[in-house]
């Protein structure tokens, strides 16, 4: 375990699975500065580390986050919003742009900024009694650390507008329909659950999975010609691989392949 920072997040390394962690659990990891900080290394940390071949985002504690600290946001001034606006937004850039899938479990609440944290992952578990979703305009405010964006591209413009202006959390069993979840299961079950995708992704070929998400996270943002072509281009750079071998050779075989990343 390595504390990160001020130590409102942690990274925890078990075989090729890395865990970034809130760690504010007396204030239900609310999101403040620090933490926004924290979680950034934190992510930095695991992006640079090629042993790590798959991350989880988790919350310390019986709650995932209560959101964004309420009273940081209410005293805060609009140039000091402006500020921690730009970090939060770094903070989730490097979720979407890790090079490894992130899976982020999500136990009894994620609502407002916790719930905007959520999006840039690649896989979301959900708790079956979870509070998830965004509430800002409830605030004075809109949520606008990238649900506007994102929420759209994960279930849809219409169904983003309602979960957006009612500020209604959104059900479980809907979020598994619409796609924003990947897995449904007990709040005190989520974070294995979650380390357990993650456990199975670093099973798969890394550099494969790597390519695979740089290319999935281009695929709405580009002509779907330019899309083909980059990723046609990503595919032959795996060509030359041992790990592309290993994997015929096992297939061809009937065994389990073993990645070496290379």
């Amino acid at each position: 375990m390595v504390e990160v920072g001020t130590g409102l997040a942690r990274v925890e390394r078990d075989g090729r699975r890395a865990d970034v962690v809130l760690n504010r659990p007396e204030k239900r990891n609310a999101i403040d500065e620090a933490m926004i900080d924290d979680l950034t290394e934190a992510f930095r940390r695991v992006a640079d580390d090629d042993d790590v071949w798959a991350a989880t985002l988790l919350g310390e504690g019986p709650v995932f986050s209560a959101g964004m600290d309420l009273e940081m946001m209410r005293d805060a001034t609009r140039e000091e919003h402006a500020v921690i606006g730009k970090r939060l937004h770094e903070l989730l850039d490097a979720v979407e742009a890790l090079p490894q899938p992130v899976v982020v479990g999500v136990k009894r609440a994620a609502v407002a900024g916790a719930f905007e944290l959520t999006l840039p992952a690649d896989l979301r578990v959900l708790g079956r009694e979870a509070a998830y979703g965004v509430v800002e305009v409830e605030l004075g405010v809109f949520p606008h650390g990238g649900t506007t964006q994102r929420l759209p591209r994960l279930v849809g413009l219409a169904k983003a507008k309602e979960l957006v202006l009612t500020a209604e959390y959104v059900d479980p069993e809907e979020a598994l329909r619409l796609g924003l979840v990947s897995e449904v299961c007990p709040d005190e079950a989520v974070d294995d659950r979650a380390r357990a995708l993650a456990d199975d992704l670093t099973r798969k070929a890394p550099l494969g999975l790597r390519r695979a998400k740089r290319a999935l996270n281009r695929a709405l943002d580009v002509p779907l010609d330019a899309g083909l072509e980059y990723e046609r281009t990503l595919a032959l750079d795996l060509y030359g691989t041992r790990d592309r071998i290993e994997g015929f050779d096992a297939r061809i075989e009937g065994r389990e392949p073993t990645f070496e990343g290379r």
